[in-house]
């Protein structure tokens, strides 16, 4: 596809730099937040349109362009930033054929033996590896990975490079110093498993491989980042030996033959055999187990390179082949309401091929279902039983609506009660998401049972999630109260095993036993309200003592308590003002479970204080130097601001030191916080 350039001849200053000014929008969103509210495809159009203008207009060009820029900026929390030793350029899009035979037709006119390597344009991120030659064994050894950041610019993620499969800790070659650049990629399947996890803990699932493996290599715990399954392949040699480097088939064969995972390619002759390349690459992407958003034509040797430059922002003798996206219609056959683990209400929409009636086919994939999103969604699509809508990919992977062709009779609206409970249904105030509010509701009792449990909460050892789901299964808990009438099944408990030998099942029984003794602050955090955290419970408690007593308090009473906003005060009473809620809290008072305590009287040794605790302390836990802090006066809080009078830190302290040490605030150990207190 060409730009639209007749309406680029219209354009004037204040349209060129309003169209700067959304595409830097973009490109900040996409590089530095690993988020996107454009496709790709979107995205590349406005680079087209900007360089259009550019063309007719080169008196507009600054510095600051987008066209001449790289990527976005290194992130000082991801890692010590890093000067690249070779930039880290991008690469100039194309979006039709005619555009790559001409440039390849351009290249063999003054160098009539060029040959050029086609090759899979990975949709990841870009990292370079570099390596040193070891004495000890004669052979390379990676030393450092970097980000490319503003292509000058990176950022250093040695540590999370290092639990990459495909990254090589020895490359058994002789030279003094090799730069390898590659693209670190996420699979289909575990992109698709992270966003289960994130859709069963209640959190905002990933848009797009590309973005989740982006914010993946810059976790500052290098665990994480070995969890979630990264992926790499090494597509170009950036620093290296000469005659390793003469060519771009050869060096990946080289690298290839000595372990190192390198993107696919063909070494093409010719125009029609570059044509070809693209094509077969393109033919495959559908059946692929990552993204890939085009072709890559490099000219194989690199000594020519130099005179095909195209610009500082990209990298001399190559061009990308964009391929378009797929889209398709379909007609809407049924729209399902689902309740997430958070009570939150979900809409999927079954669909079906306009012309075939059976699930459609895009990329490669049948499709039969698409989220809706919430109602908000559902009302400016226009969706609703039988109207007929635009299909597509967002990020090639997540099936999305893009557009209305035949809007439906009636446009959906979602029900009264809870699909799964029958409860009624609330909307949350200035938001388009209904939730089901019963903590008992079957949709979400493994979340809600696991986390009353939960070691910040009723803190009862060995009754975990697998558990709870085993117990849930096989029938005995479908409510919080049945936690505690589990000892009246002890003997069919050991009998089954569900939760282990007698003796496990003895040892959970009695955690249970003494987690009544917990206390209202524990407990009303372990009740799961929207909003309401250990912190606003140890509020609530201290103000009101009592968990009836906060069951009874209006909204107005609530909002004129410190750090209770409307929003809070409103999902309190709307919680309590459940029946399902009474009845719960009357069950489990009969039960013997602690709902009041006597008013404790607090130190004053850090009376005024704000204080922020980060990094892994010495013998306290983070629960419990929160409430010890709240004990003696203080008040205890998760970021670093203006208003924070001391950040107590501890082993593996991130993000939380550096904006502490900008902003002059007082660093103290934990040593340091005991003595303030007089212990």
């Amino acid at each position: 596809m060409k730009a639209n350039t007749g309406s680029l001849m219209q354009m004037n200053y204040e349209d060129y730099k309003a169209l700067c000014e959304k595409i830097n929008y973009h490109m900040d969103l996409y590089y530095n937040k690993n988020t996107n509210e454009i496709s790709d495809y979107e995205y590349d159009q406005l680079m087209q349109q900007l360089k259009e203008a550019e063309k007719e207009h080169p008196e507009w060009v600054t510095p600051d362009s987008p066209s001449q820029k790289i990527g976005g900026s290194a992130k000082r929390e991801a890692g010590v930033k890093v000067i690249h030793r070779v930039p880290m350029l991008s690469i100039e899009d194309v979006f039709d054929i005619s555009e790559v035979r001409a440039y390849v037709a351009k290249v063999q006119s003054l160098h009539r033996d060029a040959v050029f390597s086609v090759e899979r344009k990975i949709d990841g991120l870009s990292m370079t590896l570099r390596y040193q030659h070891s004495d000890a064994d004669g052979f390379l050894h990676l030393t450092l990975a970097e980000t490319r950041g503003d292509g000058h610019i990176g950022e250093d993620v040695t540590l999370n490079a290092r639990v990459i499969p495909d990254v090589k800790e020895v490359i058994e070659l002789p030279f003094d110093y090799l730069e390898l650049r590659g693209e670190v990629y996420m699979s289909h399947d575990d992109f698709f498993r992270y966003n289960d996890e994130m859709e069963e803990l209640g959190k905002k699932p990933a848009a797009n491989p590309r973005n989740l493996a982006a914010g993946t290599l810059r976790q500052l715990d290098p665990s994480i980042t070995r969890q979630r399954g990264l992926r790499m392949f090494i597509f170009n040699v950036q620093d290296g030996p000469a005659d390793f480097m003469a060519s771009q088939t050869g060096a990946l064969k080289e690298l290839s033959d000595k372990g190192v995972p390198v993107v696919f390619h063909r070494r093409c002759e010719n125009a029609d055999e570059v044509v070809a390349a693209i094509e077969e690459i393109g033919s495959t992407r559908d059946g692929l187990p990552f993204d890939i958003d085009g072709a890559v034509v490099k000219i194989d040797q690199v000594a020519y390179r130099a005179d095909f430059p195209a610009g500082a922002k990209y990298s001399a003798g190559h061009i990308a082949f964009k391929y378009p996206p797929e889209e398709k219609q379909v007609r809407m056959d049924e729209i399902e309401e689902t309740v997430g683990r958070t009570g939150k209400i979900g809409f999927i929409g079954h669909i079906s091929d306009v012309n075939t009636g059976k699930p459609v086919r895009l990329n490669g994939t049948n499709v039969s279902r698409v989220t809706l999103h919430n109602q908000d969604y559902i009302n400016e699509n226009r969706i609703g039983l039988g109207g007929v809508y635009l299909l597509k990919k967002s990020g090639d992977i997540i099936p999305k609506i893009s557009g209305t062709v035949k809007d439906p009779e009636v446009i959906f609206h979602v029900g009264k009660k809870c699909p799964v409970c029958g409860s009624e249904l609330v909307k949350e105030e200035d938001t388009a998401d209904y939730y089901c509010l019963n903590p008992s509701c079957p949709s979400q009792l493994v979340r809600t049972l696991s986390y009353f449990t939960s070691r910040g909460c009723m803190d009862i050892a060995g009754l975990g999630e697998k558990q709870i789901k085993n117990l849930i299964d096989a029938g005995y808990l479908k409510s919080f109260t049945d936690i505690y009438r589990l000892h009246e099944k002890r003997d069919q408990l050991v009998a089954d095993g569900i939760i282990g030998r007698e003796k496990n099942t003895d040892k959970i029984l009695a955690a249970i036993e003494a987690s009544k003794q917990q206390g209202p602050v524990r407990l009303l955090t372990a009740l799961g309200i929207r909003n309401v955290g250990g912190r606003t419970a140890a509020t609530l408690i201290d103000k009101y003592h009592s968990i009836e007593a906060v069951e009874a308090a209006s909204k107005e009473e609530l909002t004129q308590i410190p750090d209770v906003g409307e929003t809070i005060a409103e999902d309190i009473v709307l919680f309590f003002a459940q029946d399902d809620t009474k009845r719960l809290i009357e069950e489990l008072k009969s039960e013997g479970l602690v709902m009041e305590e006597t008013p404790e009287v607090k130190g004053t040794a850090l009376a005024g204080l704000t204080i922020v605790v980060t990094g892994t302390l010495p013998t306290l836990g983070r629960t419990e130097v929160k409430e010890l802090i709240e004990k003696n006066g203080g008040k205890c809080t998760g970021s670093v601001s203006k208003k924070t009078n001391y950040l107590v830190v501890g082993e593996a302290a991130g993000s939380k030191l550096t904006k502490a040490e900008e902003l002059g605030i007082p660093v103290i150990s934990e040593a340091d916080l005991m003595a303030m207190i007089g212990k």
